[in-house]
């Protein structure tokens, strides 16, 4: 989305995600164009070709909301994706630029996250994870505090493995991105963000210029996890009171459900402890694919291999004999 036309950008994108068929239209020859033409989106909506035009150029900026409602109906807008358009189209008050500083999660949140007995996190506007719980890391790997949840989404095999319907919840998690960050997408971090992943990702650059935007609402996942099996969750978010965008996600399932018992017993294999805050800001490194879990044996189990080494009988204890020779077996 430019700097410069954003509400024009966002005309135009959801302008080509609608077909005349959706509308009714008669769909005559071939179409040079994916979508409505802006003439037929004119025609719809009641206004000129010309204004619809000078619209999606930038050359006008201030369009009335029975303008924009209309256009939200032409181009199947619902509730939410309308309001954005709306938000595109407002005047902009002058950004003051952010401080460079890491957001704090408030100590009731981070209490909450030691507690709730469920896989959670808290991420920041950017989706950055500043917090998280042990059992969210053992449930998805790739959250851990200074992964960024888009990245790790897009350029991390592991993560793609992990999800059943990795397509439709990726999709997911740039339309809530994109709606939480409303027009405000002139944000340093944001573009770096966007540049990198347009960059390094064919399906990022093709869902980011749908420009889709949805509420946050629960939403189901379904997981294909390595120690326990599918499981079918409810990933719920929450925001965080304070100036930061802070929101706190939380994965769960049906209670008395095989998924609630399969992720009871991912709990009771992950070691307990405190949740781990924030650390300094840093730029998390391309997510490597997730190593399967090595798993400790008891201590003993390695002690006859102890004493072999240090040259012990390992029946008796006792230094064995070098001038016997090999000792032999019965």
């Amino acid at each position: 989305m430019s700097e410069e036309n954003r509400l024009g950008d966002y005309l135009r994108a959801r302008r080509e995600l609608v077909t005349p068929d959706d509308l009714g239209l008669p769909s005559h020859g071939v179409r040079r164009v994916p979508g409505l033409r802006r003439e037929e989106v004119a025609l719809l909506a009641g206004i000129s070709s010309d204004y619809y035009l000078r619209l999606e150029q930038g050359r006008d900026r201030n369009p009335s909301a029975q303008v924009l409602d209309a256009l939200a109906r032409v181009l199947l807008l619902d509730d939410t994706a309308t309001a954005y358009l709306h938000q595109l189209a407002a005047p902009r008050p002058r950004s003051r630029r952010r401080p460079a500083r890491r957001p704090a999660v408030p100590p009731a949140t981070a209490q909450l996250l030691e507690s709730v007995g469920l896989p959670a996190f808290v991420t920041d506007r950017t989706l950055d994870v500043i917090a998280v719980n042990p059992l969210a890391t053992a449930l998805v790997p790739t959250v851990r505090v200074g992964e960024n949840r888009l990245r790790s989404f897009f350029l991390d095999p592991a993560e793609r493995n992990l999800h059943a319907d990795w397509s439709a919840t990726a999709a997911q998690c740039v339309a809530v991105f994109r709606r939480r960050l409303g027009t405000d997408v002139d944000d340093p971090r944001v573009m770096r963000l966007v540049g990198e992943l347009s960059l390094a990702s064919a399906e990022f650059r093709k869902v980011w210029a749908r420009h889709d935007v949805r509420p946050v609402v629960d939403k189901p996942i379904r997981m294909n996890h390595p120690l326990v099996g599918e499981l079918s969750l409810t990933l719920s978010k929450l925001d965080v009171d304070g100036p930061d965008g802070l929101a706190l996600a939380a994965y769960h399932a049906a209670p008395g459900s095989e998924d609630a018992e399969r992720l009871a017993l991912l709990a009771s294999l992950t070691t307990t402890g405190p949740a781990r805050r924030a650390e300094p800001a840093r730029r998390a490194e391309p997510a490597r694919r997730a190593e399967p879990a090595q798993w400790a044996e008891p201590a003993q189990w390695a002690e006859p291999v102890r004493r072999e080494a240090s040259g012990a009988d390992p029946r008796t204890g006792r230094p064995e004999n070098r001038l016997d020779g090999p000792r032999r077996t019965t």
